[in-house]
């Protein structure tokens, strides 16, 4: 059975002691130490890294009473110094004691915690609530912040089944002989095997992100520590070259945005107009050329949207079938009124696949993309002289 240390003393990040086991698996190789502190990914909290006799620990698993550290070579034989990343060990520390702060408050306001994640990035938990509103976020965050400064003591400690059920647990524990407590002064006791810091203060702060709907709960994101110390600052570099940009303070930005976008409104408003005549100017032109039964056409950079609006616009003044393509996006478009015999997704459907296209559409309106702009324009030359 390894001795395991960070039951102990989460701090410690050096010690000494001897391989008992060395294992050869399909994924790689796996030492047993008689006593580690590195910690096994589980109960949500990923493992711990760092080195044996300098050789990197990639991953930590428990099974059974034995923790395996699969590493990148086996060590030799003796005793062996062991280091852990303090860094990651640290940060895992104050995200899941963070983690622990903010379940007993959301339990405070009627939201239990169903399960957690830790994640590189970020945490979460999802709570069996449907709904959380902003202003029950912003309290959640300002009571779980309260009890950090107020620095309670966190211990773990190990007790018996008969002694846990004496214990206003969060929730029953799994463990049936041995069952671990992580007491957090004044605030909850909570089963866990996890590491953690040693009081509520080196949490460092809570910051809730936003929320999710997630199965009929709510998720909640947070970071805590010096993952929410790097957020504060990246969000103060993206205020500060937005207010540089906006030439305004951050007290000015909302305002400016508002203006900013009554100018774009206004500037959108003048392109649509100015767009819809020069529909009305193309409109005209292509119904000049019109051919028997045909309108025919090719344009340099026109969109797909721009395609089928004039598309529209045509058919609605005249009996014809409607080609239409573009080169810059390799689309073409088909449309007609009823009047015309070609069925557009049908004929799109029979002879797209010869030219390398994808698409579909009703009777009187099919449109389809090219891989390339010779397809397209191959399957526009056929389609228009199908048409005649």
């Amino acid at each position: 059975m390894t001795t395991r240390l960070y039951f102990d003393d989460a701090y410690l990040t050096c010690w000494t002691t001897r391989v008992k086991g060395k294992l050869e698996r399909e994924d790689g190789v796996y030492v047993v130490l008689e006593e580690s502190a590195f910690y096994p990914h589980g109960g949500g909290q990923p493992n711990d890294t760092g080195r044996i006799e300098g050789i990197p620990v990639l991953d930590v698993i428990s099974e059974g009473d034995e923790v395996l550290h699969k590493v990148e070579r086996f060590p030799g034989e003796g005793e062996v110094r062991c280091e852990i990343d303090w860094d990651r060990r640290f940060d895992h520390m104050q995200q899941h004691s963070g983690q622990h702060l903010l379940s007993a408050v959301c339990l405070e306001h009627g939201a239990m915690t169903l399960s957690f994640h830790l994640g590189e990035d970020y945490c979460t938990i999802d709570v069996d609530r449907t709904e959380v509103s902003t202003e029950q976020l912003a309290a959640i965050e300002h009571e779980a912040n309260r009890h950090i400064y107020m620095n309670h003591k966190i211990s773990g400690y190990f007790v018996t089944e008969e002694e846990a059920s004496r214990l206003p647990l969060v929730k029953p524990p799994k463990a049936v002989d041995r069952v671990r407590i992580v007491e957090m002064e004044g605030v909850e006791y909570n089963g866990c095997g996890g590491t953690h810091v040693a009081a509520t203060g080196a949490i460092g702060m809570i910051k809730l992100l936003k929320t999710e709907k997630q199965k009929g709960h709510v998720r909640i994101f947070f970071k805590c520590g010096y993952r929410a110390l790097n957020e504060f600052r990246e969000q103060q570099q993206v205020l500060g070259a937005v207010t540089s940009r906006l030439k305004t303070g951050r007290d000015g930005i909302l305002e400016r945005l508002d203006k900013w976008e009554d100018e774009q409104k206004g500037l959108q408003s003048e392109l649509d107009a100015l767009q819809e005549a020069m529909d009305e100017i193309t409109v005209g032109q292509l119904l000049a050329k019109q051919e028997v039964g045909r309108i025919a056409h090719i344009f340099a950079d026109k969109t797909l949207r721009e395609l089928q609006n004039l598309a529209q616009k045509l058919t609605a003044q005249c009996d014809a079938a409607v080609l239409l393509a573009t080169e810059s996006e390799h689309k073409v478009v088909l449309a007609q009124n009823g009047s015309h015999s070609v069925s557009c997704g049908a004929f799109f459907k029979e002879h797209l696949a010869a030219y390398g296209g994808k698409g579909g559409g009703s009777d009187k309106l099919a449109q389809a993309g090219f891989g390339s702009r010779p397809e397209a324009l191959a399957f526009y030359e056929f389609a228009r002289q199908a048409l005649l």
